[in-house]
């Protein structure tokens, strides 16, 4: 059994976050790097990751540091689609396999119940399922009375969904030479080939089965998306302090936290956990961290700062500032005074713009949402849901 890991897409919808979600650190590993964990955990070990002409080397550089498992690279040279990056993958497909989606997070178990079914029954593929309590962006099943899958829909309008079973990709096909077989032949215009391709194999009286799957998940399609994965690694760890890690007499260190190596906390800092702070990053006087945050490596939360429930990359500046449930990219520098406020004066959920549509967040605390390689003056005040794009200068 082979794990293919479609990484050759490319996600619109997160800017200003420009990395691909599936690099994204968490716990100084990336997202690829504990998906392979978790997929190694239920007892696979061989694996084709599908990346882009701008990915490609970066997942080389990854995969050869994890032992003990065998990964083919396959190049999918423009993001059109699922179908598409498993033909660029034909050489490597053989027998049976598993369709992963990498910026979708998900336990062991979602590979335990769907690689059990597949043991148990003889049906030519399996599809994990998910019931939602509210609309969600993604492909729904319609299935019959014995979970067998009848029809796909395709990120229908709300409302309209067919079902409330929502299609996780984790998929298992026991015969790859005949799914391709069947992407081969689909005629459409959209960039739904892979799930005409499962319609077409259900018209012809193959059975897909859906194995319903309750456990932890959580996709990153938008930005803020990023909280939820946080939170779970952040739940999931031990806590840890490195001997490397030095801390003054004087700080105060509660709860789960992680502490890297060659990090600073300095007299009167206190960290509240759940809190993961990464390599050589300083934590200085008077300054607090609490409540899910996640501070990426050779970053300095300075004087006075507060960070809360919130996300921050590697080699950013903080200097006596208020960052309240934000996202802010590497290298990043934030001036004296300046506040990333997080709450409407109306208490309503915050709401972005995205492409045309304005996405409610779901959230009623949601500050900024910086990009890489900014820089924002003294006593700057970004309003609840702000995003800065990469590379920009915002002024005192």
């Amino acid at each position: 059994m082979k794990a293919v890991f479609l990484c050759g897409g490319r996600g619109k919808r997160m800017f200003p976050i420009t990395e691909d979600k599936f690099l994204l650190d968490f716990l100084e590993k990336s997202l690829l790097e504990h998906q392979i964990k978790t997929a190694s955990e239920a007892g696979l070990s061989h694996f084709v990751i599908i990346g882009n002409p701008d990915n490609i080397q970066r997942i080389e550089q990854i995969t050869k540091k994890i032992p003990g498992i065998e990964a083919d690279l396959a190049l999918q040279k423009k993001p059109l689609g699922i179908a598409d990056a498993l033909k660029s993958a034909e050489p490597f497909l053989h027998g049976q396999l598993l369709v992963i989606n990498p910026n979708d997070v998900f336990s062991s178990s979602a590979y335990t119940k769907i690689l059990s079914e597949a043991e148990k029954t003889t049906a030519s593929s399996y599809i994990l399922g998910y019931q939602v309590q509210k609309y969600f962006p993604g492909g729904y099943l319609q299935v019959n009375s014995q979970n067998e899958l009848l029809h796909i829909v395709e990120k229908p309008n709300p409302g309209e969904e067919p079902s409330n079973l929502v299609n996780i990709l984790i998929h298992c096909h026991t015969n790859s030479e005949e799914l391709l077989h069947y992407i081969k032949t689909v005629q459409t215009t959209r960039d739904d080939v892979y799930e005409c391709a499962l319609d077409n194999m259900v018209k012809r009286g193959h059975k897909i089965k859906v194995v319903p799957y309750d456990d932890f998940w959580a996709p990153i399609k938008y930005p803020w998306h990023i909280f939820k994965v946080m939170e779970y690694f952040l739940d999931n760890a031990q806590p840890h302090i490195a001997s490397s890690a030095r801390i003054s007499k004087k700080a105060t260190i509660e709860g789960k936290v992680i502490l890297s190596d060659n990090v600073k906390v300095l007299e009167n800092a206190v960290i509240r956990g759940p809190v993961y702070i990464g390599a050589n990053s300083i934590i200085g006087n008077n300054a607090l961290v609490r409540d899910y945050s996640h501070i990426g490596s050779n970053s300095v939360i300075g004087y006075s700062t507060e960070v809360k429930h919130s996300y921050i990359g590697d080699n950013c500046w903080f200097h006596s500032n208020y960052i309240g449930e934000s996202i802010v990219d590497d290298n990043c520098s934030l001036g004296a005074g300046t506040v990333l406020a997080n709450f409407r004066l109306d208490e309503g959920n915050i709401s972005i713009k995205v492409g045309d549509s304005l996405i409610d967040t779901g959230y009623d605390k949601l500050g900024a949402i910086v990009g890489r390689g900014c820089r924002i003056g003294v006593n700057a005040s970004l309003m609840p849901g702000v995003r800065v794009g990469p590379d920009s200068f915002v002024g005192p």
